[in-house]
């Protein structure tokens, strides 16, 4: 039997706690995923699908912890990672961890250009700053232009890159057609 509790952001503000709990999760991805002004139009539009062995939500502290083969989608973007938290405040979530060996984001930025892609131990998402931080074995693509090092910062919006690293920093950069 569930329990009927407080549910801050639901109309009905006496429901099951584990609808509450599935409401903030679906409030949380919606704020991350649903602000990235340069992803496709239509993936704000899509549905939010989550899937994890295990969640924890913690209202009081603004997180939410989803352990074991987790996956996020929407429209075209997908995180995958082996551990997942999301932290929020004031009902906006400000940042998304995603840790696993690796950890992978996808997300299709405009109709006519490639995916980008990323992989790393760690990939910390800044929702407000719209940028990623790759962290540990970290490499960053899309249509072939490849960055690799240790630790690597985009910034979404701006389209600037920094990576650094114990080893060399690696690049692969395609050549532009005229047609560009």
């Amino acid at each position: 039997m569930y329990t009927r509790s407080f549910c801050p952001i639901s109309l009905n503000r006496r429901e099951p706690r584990h609808l509450c709990w599935q409401r903030t999760l679906g409030l949380a991805v919606a704020l991350v995923l649903g602000q990235s002004a340069i992803a496709l139009p239509e993936d704000a539009d899509q549905p939010i699908h989550i899937q994890a062995d295990y969640a924890e939500i913690d209202e009081q502290g603004e997180t939410a912890v989803y352990r074991g083969s987790v996956q996020v989608d929407q429209g075209t973007l997908r995180v995958t990672g082996e551990e997942m938290t999301v932290v929020w405040q004031d009902k906006k979530v400000i940042r998304i961890t995603a840790t696993g060996t690796p950890a992978h984001y996808t997300q299709q930025i405009k109709a006519d250009k490639g995916q980008v892609r990323a992989d790393a131990k760690t990939i910390v998402y800044y929702t407000q700053e719209e940028r990623l931080q790759l962290e540990g074995d970290a490499h960053l693509n899309q249509e072939g232009n490849t960055i690799s090092g240790d630790l690597i910062r985009y910034d979404i919006v701006a389209g600037k890159v920094a990576a650094t690293g114990d080893g060399p920093v690696r690049m692969t950069l395609q050549p532009v057609s005229p047609e560009q």
